[in-house]
Parts: structure tokens; sequence; C-alpha cells
């Protein structure tokens, strides 16, 4: 697929059929994030697939409550990915000390939309989710409370009836500037 269509046909899904995700496009997915550029080549990322139904709608619940129920279409995906962020480098970490960066959740995020991309390339539907309960999927994940999760995107097939949106984005003039930012 050429890769201008491939940007315009992934979007963030928020309705999926009950169908299972075959494993070998999975593998895909998780083999391009985990192929991702990250600071240093620290690739500061665990990613945790949860594809156990009960365990996944039990961390699905913990990215909604009473009051903010948006996220209430995850536990119709069939895939949740868990990204860990993990400690960078020693050499990163300085960086990151002396730039006031958080080169870790840059890293995250670019290896999340190499997942999302490669994704769509495999006729997957995906959602980014940075709203969620850290410490219950920690415990029901095992994870480490010393860990930090980036963010659970979710994972699946597209309703039937799940139209791709026209992409609503400022304009081109208004994002890119060339030599100066005024």
């Amino acid at each position: 697929m050429d890769f201008q269509d491939l940007v315009l046909l992934r979007q963030s899904v928020r309705r999926y059929r009950d169908q299972e995700v075959e494993q070998e496009k999975l593998t895909r997915c998780l083999e391009a994030a985990r192929l991702a550029p990250s600071a240093s080549n620290s690739q500061p990322w665990t990613f945790v697939v949860v594809t156990d139904t009960g365990l996944k709608d039990k961390v699905a619940r913990q990215t909604y409550d009473k009051v903010v129920n948006f996220n209430k279409f995850v536990g119709e995906a069939p895939v949740l990915i868990v990204f860990v962020i993990e400690k960078p480098k020693v050499i990163t970490r300085v960086g990151a000390f002396i730039k006031n960066k958080e080169y870790p959740l840059i890293d995250i995020g670019i290896a999340a939309e190499h997942f999302c991309l490669q994704a769509a390339e495999e006729g997957l539907g995906t959602c980014m989710l940075g709203w969620f309960n850290e410490k219950p999927i920690q415990s029901l994940l095992n994870i480490p409370e010393s860990k930090t999760i980036g963010m659970v995107v979710a994972v699946g097939y597209a309703a039937e009836d799940y139209k791709q949106r026209h992409k609503t984005r400022k304009a081109f003039k208004e994002v890119v500037k060339f030599n100066a930012y005024k």
C-alpha cells in the first residue's frame, strides 16, 4: 500500500466486530512496534498483549468509569496492547535530564504509531488510549508498580458498518513553517 494511502486509512476505531485477530497479523504489528526507533536505541518498552477474554474485559473496564465513559467501546475489541515504559539507557536518562525531555514517552508514541500503521495495513482497526486507571491494570497484568503504562491500544476488526471518516486537520499552512516560526 502507498504510504500516504496508509496514513489516510489509519483512524481511531471505536466499534469492533466480534472476530478474533489472527496471530500472524498481531505478530507483524508487534514486530513493527519492536522495530521502531528510540532515543539512543533504548527501546524502553514492553508490550503486554491481552487476548484472554475474561482478562481483556477486566482491563477494558479500567479505561472508563461512571463519570468518564467515552471508552466503553474498548470492551468490544478482541485484543488490548498495554505499552509499558521501561527504564531507558543511562545516556538517554542523562540527555532527558539535561534537555528536560521525556524521551521514553516520545519513543512509546513512535512504537504505538508503528503498531497502528501496520495494523491498518493488515486490515485491522486500532484506537490509542491515554485515559485508563493505571494501578488496577498493573495489578491485573502483574506489571510492577515501579513501571509506568504509557498507553493502551485497542485492536480488532472495525464493525461492518464502521465508516472511513474524512480526516479533519488544521490547514497545512497553519502547522508548517519554513525556516522560522513566524
